[in-house]
């Protein structure tokens, strides 16, 4: 832990309304800056204070800095304003499309302390619906580092073989278009205030193509089969409104008594097709 970062976060009022919970840990913020390399462009959402986004420009060509809070932006240009590498874009993330900035027409890399509170928009703003092919964000990005809470990092990297309540929409989401995996553990104590709960860091390493092939009805399969998770998968798209539904389970034969969470991404990718010749 660092003195240094400490004492100047303990300077600054956090605001609980913006979930600002500030990173101080000198360890975590330079395995984060290691992500940068000097051909690198880095969206950094939310820098807050700043000790990231120091690391960052020392080693990327360019950082472009998105904050909303005033008083951060005060600070960050304070300290930063040496750096020509630095840009800093007073804005919210989800009212922003990463074309509005000023990157070069290359791909980007994304690192994020994200607040608790708009973690999964944040998520979806960055890499699109669940059946959306062409998302100008998303194909802007190369690979993103997102600081989440522990308990999400877990639900974004769970798939049929997990938990019944971390395997979800947000799953198929994040692995829909990327690679994920859980790169660190982050405890709460490395944050100023100090989090309830512990975080973790996860990487997403986008992909040229979805997964699976996106059918018409995969968003809807996907919302109807986790929304009822005590319900097996028949009853949890009867209830959703789809009609046919046993003759669509029968033509991929797939037994109408197993639950969503037991289905892998190409099962419901395959069910969802199944059901557009019957809806």
């Amino acid at each position: 832990m660092s003195l240094n970062y400490i004492l100047r976060a303990k300077k600054f009022k956090p605001k609980k309304s913006l979930g600002q919970n500030f990173l101080i840990d000198a360890n975590i913020i330079a395995f984060i800056s290691e992500f940068a390399n000097k051909n690198d462009e880095i969206l950094e959402i939310g820098p807050g204070l700043g000790f990231v986004t120091e690391k960052l420009v020392e080693r990327a060509k360019k950082v472009v800095a998105v904050e909303v809070d005033d008083d951060a932006i005060k600070i960050l240009n304070g300290n930063l304003s040496e750096y020509q590498n630095f840009n800093l874009v007073k804005n919210d993330i989800l009212k922003i499309d990463l074309d509005d900035l000023p990157f070069d027409c290359g791909k980007i890399k994304v690192i994020a302390n994200i607040p608790y509170y708009i973690t999964s928009p944040i998520i979806v703003h960055l890499l699109g619906e669940i059946d959306n092919l062409n998302h100008d964000n998303r194909s802007r990005i190369s690979e993103m580092i997102l600081m989440v809470q522990l308990e999400v990092a877990k639900r974004i990297v769970a798939n049929e073989n997990s938990s019944n309540k971390e395997y979800g929409s947000l799953s198929i989401l994040s692995q829909m278009f990327a690679d994920v995996e859980i790169i660190k553990t982050v405890p709460k104590t490395c944050f100023f205030p100090s989090p309830k709960v512990d975080s973790a860091l996860v990487k997403f390493v986008i992909k040229e193509k979805p997964k699976v092939e996106i059918t018409r009805l995969l968003k809807s399969t996907v919302k109807a089969i986790f929304s009822t998770r005590r319900k097996n998968i028949k009853n949890a798209l009867q209830i959703a409104g789809f009609k046919n539904v046993e003759q669509a389970l029968e033509k991929i034969n797939l037994k109408k008594t197993r639950r969503g969470e037991e289905l892998s991404l190409l099962e419901i990718q395959k069910l969802s097709k199944a059901l557009e010749e019957f809806n």
